[in-house]
């Protein structure tokens, strides 16, 4: 999922509890590239001068010189990004759909690849703040990281403790990132899977047309984001697949990725304590 991102150029939240290896995971994959890595991490009193840069006065010439944040990198860890409040999130929103910085009144484009990576705890953690939607909506997948297996966890805790972990060396670069995403996107999505995209996102909005009886379980339905991001995917997908072509199978796999944080649930489906897993799952099982 982390390539399917990197190749379809889309942003990353990945959500799980402590400790689950999510910062070592985006920090691995950024190693892997020989590109500029900055790890921002998310505290209460961070600033939005703290991410994006700010005009600092310089006495003797009268004048103001900008100095760039951390923001300024090809991939960025924002880690456990939902501690810093809202103000905060706001600095991200012009650089993740953008892909440029404003500070004062100068505009800055970024380099690519450009990529955010962020990691959060569940949203019920003591300290933690709910991202804004208008945040959230960017981020091409929502992962959910869930605990290992007996077998991976007595590997974890052998090679951890036998301090037999691998240096990580660049396998990549970004040009070739960057050819990688030319061939992505060459591969072929048949007009009738355009139509499934399409289909499936509008019953998130309108299930009844679809004749799908989940209508008081959702306050909104997903932006058209999600039907840019789930053909993006799809194509991403198929192509780590060897495949020169998407199949519907592909936007199963990859649709709930997508999607699930895309869906508001009303008070209602909350109540019946339903995910919005649970309603992707029944849309999936009800359009043709």
């Amino acid at each position: 999922r982390l390539l399917i991102g990197l190749i379809a150029n889309g942003h990353i939240l990945i959500e799980g509890v402590p400790g689950l290896a999510k910062t070592t995971a985006v920090k691995t994959l950024a190693q892997t590239i020989a590109t500029s890595f900055q790890r921002i991490q998310f505290t209460p009193d961070l600033l939005p001068a703290d991410l994006i840069g700010t005009q600092i006065y310089l006495p003797k010439s009268g004048e103001f010189t900008i100095k760039k944040g951390p923001i300024f990198s090809n991939i960025i860890l924002a880690d456990e990004i939902n501690r810093a409040p809202a103000k905060v999130q706001s600095a991200l929103l012009e650089c993740m759909q953008e892909r440029q910085v404003t500070i004062g009144e100068t505009t800055f484009v970024l380099e690519e690849p450009f990529l955010v990576m962020a990691t959060q705890n569940p949203i019920e953690q003591e300290g933690t703040y709910p991202l804004p939607e208008a945040q959230v909506d960017r981020f091409m997948l929502k992962l959910k990281v869930g605990y290992p297996g007996k077998a991976e966890e007595k590997e974890i805790m052998q090679r951890i403790a036998g301090r037999t972990l691998e240096k990580i060396e660049p396998v990549t670069t970004p040009q070739q990132i960057l050819e990688v995403r030319r061939v992505a996107d060459q591969v072929y999505i048949d007009e009738k899977l355009q139509d499934y995209i399409v289909e499936i996102v509008c019953a998130t909005r309108e299930p009844k047309v679809f004749g799908i009886d989940i209508e008081h379980l959702i306050q909104f339905g997903a932006s058209p984001r999600a039907s840019i991001y789930l053909n993006q995917a799809a194509r991403a997908y198929a192509f780590l697949q060897e495949r020169g072509y998407v199949t519907p199978q592909d936007i199963k796999t990859i649709g709930r990725d997508v999607l699930r944080h895309r869906i508001i649930l009303s008070y209602e489906a909350e109540a019946e304590n339903l995910t919005t897993d649970d309603i992707i799952t029944k849309i999936f099982n009800n359009v043709e």
